[in-house]
């Protein structure tokens, strides 16, 4: 289900927007600032203007972002904002961002249960194969918390993917619980 974010107490207190400008050559000097929004979960409006819902971690990132862009030769100027129009086109933009970062961490936990599978199928029931997938779970969780971090309009696949990581969590303690008793048994 999609939020309405039409009326203004639906709205985030407001959004912080950067909009920059960055020399064209060399382009990993763009690829660099795209990365480092992507990774704090802005969304473009347009070409190199940039929002994120208002919170103090985000303009910490944001305004470190804006030194980064000067230090690449660049501007960059740093807003808070109230959307006047529309509001809720940008809510929606930034809520499909999450989204398709939780499909992402869906698909991600299909294949952990998948390789999960193989190996109870193969009885691989070894400690080295346990600690693996631990070690891959763990990437899993971490991931699903920095996107849980950004999520602070509530996306609509947030709670498929909590549920297809705790999924993932019950098929490792089966996985477990049939290592322990393999390793005992011999």
């Amino acid at each position: 289900m999609t939020k309405d974010f039409s009326d203004r107490e639906a709205t985030p207190p407001g959004w912080l927007l950067l909009v920059y400008r960055v020399p064209r050559e060399p382009t990993r000097l763009r690829a660099s600032v795209w990365r480092k929004l992507k990774s704090t979960g802005a969304v473009y409006l347009q070409n190199s203007v940039a929002v994120l819902p208002e919170s103090t971690a985000h303009e910490r990132s944001l305004r470190s972002l804006r030194k980064h862009v000067e230090e690449l030769g660049g501007s960059a100027q740093l807003m808070r904002c109230d959307v006047l129009a529309g509001a809720g086109e940008v809510a929606a933009t930034y809520n499909a961002a999450r989204d398709e970062e939780y499909e992402e961490i869906i698909d991600r936990c299909r294949g952990f249960l998948a390789e999960i599978e193989k190996e109870t199928a193969a009885e691989k029931f070894t400690y080295a194969e346990l600690e693996e997938n631990d070690e891959d779970l763990a990437k899993l969780r971490g991931w699903s918390d920095k996107v849980r971090l950004r999520d602070s309009l509530g996306a609509d696949r947030r709670s498929v993917a909590e549920a297809a990581l705790q999924d993932c969590v019950s098929a490792l303690d089966v996985f477990a619980t049939k290592v322990y008793l393999a390793e005992d048994g011999r």
